[in-house]
């Protein structure tokens, strides 16, 4: 058996399903080319049969996506199957993954299907996605809280119908890491030609054993992981795949496992997932959290500084966080800069360069030092933010102990000027306040945070607000060194992305 453990990452499908983390197609194109760059084998880019939008987003990763193979998810419904299918088609290695549930909670409570019903549209759906794909996964739904023998009988039939690839889902994340164990041994024992397929698990931290269910799974012989970047996904998120990776090769030896991720990308992808999604990474996340490679104690920090394998068992570099934080400043040329922005993982036009450019100047201008953060930054917001309808002119506020909050507001909507003025309670409310009157809306204010994107007095400050309107959820970010001002473009971007969500729910409801 292969030692080669396959990454196969789910990051803008079940990912994107955290609640808040909608993407654009611009976001999600952005992502997918940093996913290949960071080496994943497999980019599970969507549920094409969820939305037009979604559909549209899939069928964009498949044409420009090179060299990971990229595949859609599928219920096991004949038309779900056909549009995963015309949505990945052009990739150079197009795969289908369908799915059905296969425990008894699953099938009585939402199926409401008998077991050989199951196992018949297994088989069947199998059967079709193979009609169009030489590649296709099969997953069990609910695997762990299902009945073992069932189970086996489940995959026998997709195996027997061509499927390449088997998953077992952990779906709610309740299995302990010895139960997954037994469970995939099991598996391996009693389904005949199991041996020529791929056994893969996908693992939920509901328990918080997302990881280590992954690695038990593959000591029991599984070789895929499905994973997301910094483990966001449906409730407490999947197992992560900067941890499962830097497991496999930090401990090579104990494990004799290996991937194929160009692990120096680490670190950038998981602040453009952060950038574009608006969920941070806690300061103590494993391998990209802001104090993973931070020394405090004393000793700590004498013994860092005598040899670094002390303290340290990774070593920064090899996931892409540089000891050199500087990285340009107000003298730096358009060329250092876009190679600069390209190593950062963005695949940016000339068009783009230059407006993110202009912005960097007038940043460099007033900052003393400009940092790869806020570089990153910049590019969300200039690129991956969509900016159509609503756009920010000015915001001034008055505010302080002995006067009423009052915010003045100068906008754009759908290309005519405006403007206006409200009260609030503080400077913040004042400002939403007016924003919201001009734009006519009134979406629920779920989440509003602000922090620093760099060190420093002169740093950028950086607002992110999550918005709820009419069912959908949108994440809004805004940056600038006057956080008032940041937190005027957050909203603004937010307005922007739920007009966005409401414009793809109109266009999928034509269908």
């Amino acid at each position: 058996m292969s030692d080669r453990v396959l990454i196969f990452d789910t990051t803008l499908r079940d990912g994107e399903q955290s609640p808040g983390a909608t993407m654009n197609h611009q976001e999600k194109l952005q992502l997918a080319r940093q996913l290949e760059k960071l080496g994943v084998d497999i980019i599970e880019a969507g549920f094409p049969a969820s939305s037009e939008g979604d559909r549209e987003s899939v069928k964009r990763i498949a044409r420009e996506v090179n060299h990971a193979r990229v595949v859609a998810l599928a219920r096991a419904v004949p038309e779900d199957i056909q549009t995963a299918w015309l949505s990945v088609e052009k990739n150079r290695q197009p795969g289908i993954h369908t799915f059905i549930a296969t425990s008894d909670i699953h099938l009585n409570s939402k199926l409401r299907m008998s077991r050989d019903e199951v196992v018949q549209r297994a088989g069947e759906a199998v059967r079709l996605a193979r009609s169009f794909s030489d590649w296709v996964e099969f997953s069990c739904e609910d695997a762990t809280r299902s009945d073992h023998d069932f189970l086996c009988r489940v995959i026998q039939t997709a195996v027997d119908e061509g499927a390449c690839t088997i998953n077992i889902p952990d779906t709610v994340g309740y299995s302990f890491p010895e139960e997954l164990a037994e469970l995939i041994r099991k598996i391996r024992a009693k389904v005949a030609g199991i041996e020529n397929v791929i056994m893969s698990v996908h693992c939920h931290n509901d328990l918080g054993l997302a990881v280590a269910n992954s690695l038990a799974a593959l000591r029991a012989g599984a070789r895929q992981v499905e994973c997301t970047v910094n483990g966001i996904g449906e409730r407490a998120g999947n197992a992560a795949i900067e941890e499962i990776v830097m497991i496999l090769k930090t401990r090579e030896q104990a494990l004799g496992f290996h991937t194929g991720i160009a692990t120096e990308q680490i670190f950038h992808t998981s602040r453009l997932v952060t950038s574009i999604t608006g969920i941070s990474v806690p300061p103590n996340k494993a391998v990209v959290g802001a104090n993973a490679f931070s020394h405090e104690s004393g000793i700590h920090q004498h013994g860092i500084l005598r040899d670094r394998s002390t303290y340290e068992i990774i070593h920064p570099e090899s996931v892409g966080i540089s000891r050199s934080l500087l990285v340009l400043g107000k003298h730096s040329g358009r060329h250092a800069f876009r190679e600069r922005v390209r190593e950062l993982g963005y695949n940016v036009t000339e068009e783009e360069i230059n407006r993110i450019f202009r912005r960097f100047k007038d940043l460099a201008d007033r900052k003393k030092t400009v940092f790869d953060e806020d570089i990153e930054a910049l590019v969300a917001e200039e690129v991956l933010r969509i900016s159509k309808t609503y756009k920010l002119l000015s915001v001034t506020v008055m505010s302080g102990s002995d006067v009423v909050p009052t915010a003045t507001v100068r906008m754009e909507i759908n290309g005519k000027e405006c403007h206006g003025a409200e009260l609030g309670n503080g400077p913040v409310d004042a400002t939403y306040n007016t924003i919201l009157k001009l734009t006519r809306r009134r979406p629920n204010l779920l989440r509003f945070s602000i922090s620093s994107v760099t060190g420093g007095t002169d740093a950028l400050g950086e607002a992110t607000i999550r918005l709820e309107e009419k069912g959908n959820l949108a994440v809004g970010k805004g940056t600038h060194e006057d956080i008032l001002v940041a937190s005027a473009k957050a909203m603004v971007n937010a307005l922007n992305m739920l007009d966005y969500l409401s414009s793809a729910e109109k266009r999928s409801t034509k269908l």
